[in-house]
């Protein structure tokens, strides 16, 4: 009997199955959670699958994909050590309010990611109370990875704000300073201008002036006292210009040669000059 049972008089399988639920168990479940994020973090454009698989470094991404600061994750560790330190007050105050605040921070940081995973925000409540199940919808589910979400409300906060810029992870979007009354509407971006319609111009500021241009000038508001005369132009008008003269006579054709002589006529039978024949 004695051989049978182990110490303080548990057997050797209740041994065995104490060992497997505190060591084995909590691995496969650790596993399982980090499958789950390499497949998100997949879909999200996070580079490296195995920073899915490193503790607390897994679950700090994941609060970053959320729109939340990543340090909050060791912020949380640190009141908890302290709350298990100090007794009493630690274990009946500290700790509870440090578990509280954890829960509530993942399920902002899981509707977050929710809408960029082309979830409404009522799947939260999934996550609320199954978690690896909300994990393995939206690790395996044919969803893509929006990042064009409105800026949650929190981001421009110096706390719960996500603000660090880290290598292989992309970086989400902030919040902007809006005009009052206006907001961007969720996946939305800057809509394109419109054809003819410049933006209004700011107070106090002036378009850069383009070489070669110059704006013309605004027409002279009329005097209130006594009408001025017109002035007369300092420039006399240029004087008629003369009509173009007639173009010059072609030239006239040479005389025709004089007419020849005539022949002389044959002398008379009676002339004395003429010999006889």
């Amino acid at each position: 009997m004695d051989d049978y049972y182990g110490y303080d008089g548990l057997s050797g399988g209740a041994i065995v199955a104490l060992a497997l639920l505190y060591t084995v168990l909590p691995l496969l479940i650790y596993a399982l959670y980090s499958w789950f994020y390499m497949r998100i973090f997949d879909k999200a454009g996070v580079q490296g699958k195995w920073r899915a698989w490193v503790p607390v470094y897994n679950t700090m991404i994941f609060y970053k994909l959320g729109d939340l600061s990543p340090w909050l994750v060791l912020y949380l560790i640190g009141a908890g050590i302290i709350g298990a330190i100090i007794p009493f007050l630690g274990w009946f105050l500290i700790l509870p309010l440090v578990g509280i605040a954890a829960r509530v921070l993942d399920l902002i940081a899981a509707w977050r990611v929710g809408l960029k995973l082309q979830k409404d925000a009522v799947w939260v409540i999934l996550y609320f109370f199954l978690p690896p199940v909300w994990l393995g919808i939206n690790a395996f589910d044919g969803s893509r990875w929006n990042p064009n979400i409105q800026p949650a409300s929190w981001a421009a906060n110096s706390l719960l704000g996500d603000r660090t810029v880290w290598d292989g992870i992309p970086t989400q979007p902030t919040a902007a300073p809006q005009q009052p009354g206006y907001g961007a509407a969720p996946g939305y971006g800057t809509p394109p201008a419109q054809p003819g319609y410049g933006a209004p111009a700011q107070p106090g500021y002036a378009p850069p002036a383009q070489p070669g241009y110059a704006p013309p000038a605004a027409p002279a508001a009329p005097a209130t006292g006594a009408p001025v005369p017109p002035v007369p132009p300092t420039t006399p008008p240029a004087p008629p210009q003369a009509p173009p003269a007639a173009p010059p006579a072609p030239p006239t054709a040479p005389p025709a040669a004089p007419p020849a002589p005539p022949a002389a006529p044959p002398a008379s039978p009676n002339d004395p000059a003429q010999p006889p024949a």
